[in-house]
Formats: structure tokens, sequence, C-alpha cells
């Protein structure tokens, strides 16, 4: 499946898990950049508490289930880049 045929507006509270299966964190939303009605990544956060937050690009994206509500990576989360 393409990263590009997958819907990302409707993805919030989504568990992210990389590659190998481990969690990354759950999704706070989509993030726009090159087009204002497309995401183009999304904003994950690792834990209740924290304060960090990882930038989840679309093309890392492997899979989703909405079955269960998670998103599968094709990377590694420490590939993840990480923003405040």
């Amino acid at each position: 499946m393409s990263a590009v045929a997958l819907d990302l507006r409707r993805t919030a509270g989504f568990i992210v898990a990389d590659k190998r299966g481990r969690v990354v964190g759950k999704v706070e939303g989509p993030m726009y950049g090159t087009a204002p009605d497309v995401p183009d990544a999304l904003s994950v956060r690792a834990g209740f508490l924290s304060r960090h937050r990882r930038l989840v690009p679309a093309s890392a994206i492997e899979q989703i289930d909405g079955a269960s509500g998670v998103i599968g990576l094709r990377v590694d989360r420490e590939s993840i880049r990480r923003f405040l």
C-alpha cells in the first residue's frame, strides 16, 4: 500500500510502532506542509507526560490498521526526528 493512498487525517489516537514492533508513541494529529489540505506527516507523542514529540513522515508509514488502531512503520524509531 502506498503512503500517498493513506488518509492521515483520521489517525489521531492511533498507536505507532516501528519496524521491529516497538511502540514509538500515540498520534496527536496530522501535520501539514506542502498542501493545506493534505497532511505530510504525523505528530507522535512518546508518553503521557513527555514533552517531546516525533515527526513521522508519510513516506515512513508502511501500513495503517484501522481495526486495531495501529500504524506500522518501515523504519526504526531511532531514525525518526524529534521536536518539541
